[in-house]
């Protein structure tokens, strides 16, 4: 107890003045087993500790193996693809995974938790900050994504996306440089792709895959829109039509809207594209979506 308040009265003025605390350091004993107090380095003077009395720092390498299961669908047992997290319980998985097993279930596949009784898609969403930590912890990965992707609007001959194109083609050229036995950087490359890219963000999205929209009203309390057929990326979600018709129609806030889809409650992280896949599937263009009052489900 006498050593604890002796700490502390030295290290009060450490911290009045704004200066780094000292590094604790357990005593020899103390690694045996013994109790002991933690011996503070560099605080009689109140200066900062010397290199001298800095222990080392040193980088521990992670196997991959190791965090597998925090980077891993439950359903799948395969790395998070377009990663999406219950609300409920914060567990994550593949979206398609997940979307899949909620159409019989209403539960969380790993704790079990109830979800929502009878609407529990809209209780998950994307996890951007998720997916982007499983495409830079496992090398290659969002490439093969990407590759897959395209593979698969050729194979049904339709046009491969923008997003899709761009993504990968400046990644392939910077992690082979060496392709065709060049040894040298191509700096003309390089300045093509950034000003492809300068261009990309400035197309607004116009160069995605586009998504054709019928917005109908189905309720007698909200006005039909004037121009109810829209055209707009398949990367925009339900969130942006909501802030659309709400900007139309001049109500107060966007979240007093509800988007059906085949009578069903849209999640507000849903893209067009999911929606498209999931819900409207082999049925002919444009996508019919309702909207209405949000109701509060019980």
């Amino acid at each position: 107890m006498e050593w604890a308040q002796n700490c502390s009265l030295e290290l009060l003025p450490l911290v009045q003045a704004g200066r780094p605390l000292p590094v604790l350091v357990p005593s020899a004993q103390g690694a045996q087993g013994h109790l002991c107090p933690l011996v503070v380095t560099g605080v009689r003077t109140g200066s900062p500790v010397s290199d001298a009395e800095k222990p080392k720092m040193l980088t521990r390498k992670i196997k991959l193996w190791d965090i597998n299961a925090h980077i891993t669908c439950r359903l799948c047992s395969g790395y998070l693809i377009d990663a999406t997290t219950v609300t409920e319980c914060l567990h994550t998985f593949c979206r398609s995974c997940l979307v899949k097993y909620l159409e019989e279930n209403n539960t969380c596949p790993t704790c079990r938790i109830v979800i929502h009784q009878s609407h529990p898609l809209q209780y998950i969403g994307h996890d951007r900050t998720m997916q982007d930590i499983v495409y830079k912890l496992v090398p290659g990965l969002q490439e093969a994504e990407m590759r897959k992707q395209r593979e698969f609007y050729h194979k049904l001959g339709m046009e491969v996306p923008g997003d899709i194109k761009g993504e990968t083609g400046s990644a392939k050229q910077h992690s082979d440089p060496h392709r065709n036995g060049e040894t040298k950087a191509d700096e003309s490359s390089h300045t093509e792709a950034a000003e492809e890219k300068q261009e990309e963000d400035s197309d607004y999205h116009r160069s995605d895959e586009q998504v054709s929209i019928c917005l109908e009203c189905n309720s007698s309390k909200l006005r039909g829109l004037k121009r109810k057929w829209i055209r707009c990326s398949a990367q925009a979600t339900v969130l942006h039509l909501k802030k659309f018709i709400a900007k139309k129609l001049n109500l107060s806030s966007f979240n007093e809207l509800d988007i059906l889809c085949n009578e069903e409650i849209l999640g507000k992280d849903h893209t067009l594209k999911f929606v498209v896949v999931t819900r409207w599937r082999f049925k002919k263009a444009p996508l019919l979506l309702h909207y209405r009052p949000k109701m509060d489900l019980l």
